[in-house]
């Protein structure tokens, strides 16, 4: 129940062991290393990520793939008359919160949908 201070100290806490597969590794770390790993800290990120902020750059990038724009699950597109607003853009708000990060003035009228296009 209880445990002696010396026995405590000559028997140190088990730690994790964590095997992981040279493919993984191989992603993980760079070819030479920790040596070679970058100082930013980006070891491990994937080389694509430049190709998803290239989507939301403006609202002509954001119409190559999302004809009418893209807007939250339940937003209303407003228009200046009231009536006849858009309804066929994309309805994700994951896609519109990924938007909104990477460029708030893609939604203008903060409707909740981005680039709206009839």
């Amino acid at each position: 129940m209880f445990q002696n201070v010396r026995t405590a100290a000559r028997f140190p806490k088990p730690r994790l062991l964590v095997l992981v597969p040279m493919a993984l590794a191989a992603f993980v770390l760079p070819a030479g290393g920790l040596a070679a790993a970058p100082a930013s800290g980006s070891v491990g990120q994937p080389a694509a990520t430049g190709a998803v902020s290239v989507i939301w750059k403006n609202c002509t990038s954001v119409h190559t793939r999302y004809a009418h724009g893209v807007g939250r699950l339940n937003a209303r597109d407003h228009t200046r008359s009231g009536t006849g607003g858009v309804t066929t853009f994309k309805r994700s708000t994951r896609l519109y919160n990924a938007a909104m990060r990477y460029n708030s003035g893609l939604d203008g009228d903060k409707d909740g949908v981005a680039c709206e296009k009839r």
